[in-house]
């Protein structure tokens, strides 16, 4: 993969006229290759980020669901007689113990969610600030390109001068 360093130290050879545009398409091609696998994964991140979301909000739809099962198992458990009471009270232990478990199950799911998001949020600050660097450099070369050629031209324009007053 191309870094910024590589970008901002490739030399590229000098033809008649400038650069050589085998060389400057050649290195174009490979920008434009890693950019598109940058491209490529950064989609399948938000389409992991979409699922993971999808199954947090299914997750909470289960919570919601166990707490209203919970609500009327204990109306239930109210409603019948002494001798089921102890039944209904393991009934409810065993609810309220799965409940937590889907919980905490949801809760450790969310904080691995929470930290793939941040290392995502990383990924790109790095990616955007590669990206920076690596416009900033080709800016610095155009600048040096076009002032060398403005020596040129000076220097090739006082040479003719000179040949044309001696």
């Amino acid at each position: 993969m191309i870094t910024p360093l590589d970008i901002q130290n490739k030399v590229f050879s000098r033809s008649f006229r400038g650069y050589s545009p085998k060389a400057v398409n050649s290195f174009l091609n490979e920008i434009l290759e890693d950019y598109e696998k940058m491209y490529k994964e950064n989609i399948e991140y938000k389409d992991k980020i979409s699922m993971l979301t999808d199954q947090i909000r299914q997750y909470n739809t289960m919570e919601e669901t166990l707490k209203n099962t919970l609500i009327i198992a204990q109306k239930t458990a109210e409603e019948v007689a002494l001798n089921a009471r102890s039944k209904a009270d393991l009934i409810i232990g065993n609810a309220e113990d799965e409940g937590r478990r889907l919980i905490e199950k949801t809760k450790e799911e969310v904080r691995d969610i929470k930290d793939e998001y941040d290392q995502l949020r990383k990924e790109m600050y790095i990616f955007k600030t590669r990206y920076e660097s690596f416009l900033q450099s080709q800016i610095l070369s155009l600048n040096n390109y076009y002032k060398e050629a403005e020596e040129f031209l000076i220097t090739e324009v006082n040479s003719v001068r000179e040949e044309q007053g001696a």
